[in-house]
């Protein structure tokens, strides 16, 4: 099993297309993005209608095309990115129900969903914590 970026590149993208923003320019291209992140822009592309169904960017078509923000970063926060681009839970139970008769595989699932579900709850409490805004500040006072 590999560690999931997809919350990290979302938040590059967005914090991206802020300063972007703040430097005078409209929209952003997912290829500009993609340079920045090292990634294809076919991952920034998808990355960013999944962002766009939840109402953290908007896309304009056509001459000028590109992507924006629909708000500022200091009211996006790691959740709602989080949240736009994680659908399901962050730990998963068995995909098929484990041996009943086997005494790990009938105490497994009551066992690791208690501890998975407050796993779960202090990350969203977490990442809500934190903004858009923040993230960005902290990465432009890294020295360069």
């Amino acid at each position: 099993m590999s560690a999931n970026s997809r919350l990290t590149i979302a938040a590059h993208t967005l914090a991206w297309i802020g300063l972007y923003q703040r430097q005078g320019h409209e929209v952003a291209t997912s290829e500009q993005i993609a340079g920045s992140a090292n990634t294809n822009p076919v991952v920034i592309r998808r990355l960013l209608g999944e962002l766009r169904a939840a109402g953290l960017v908007e896309s304009r078509r056509g001459v000028g095309a590109g992507w924006s923000l629909t708000r500022d970063l200091t009211a996006m926060t790691l959740l709602d990115v989080y949240d736009a681009i994680e659908p399901g839970p962050l730990f998963a139970l068995h995909r098929a129900d484990p041996d009943q008769g086997c005494v790990i595989g009938h105490g497994i699932q009551p066992a690791l969903q208690d501890i998975y579900a407050g796993i779960e709850c202090t990350v969203r409490t977490e990442l809500s914590k934190t903004t858009l805004e923040a993230v960005l500040q902290s990465v432009l006072a890294v020295p360069r």
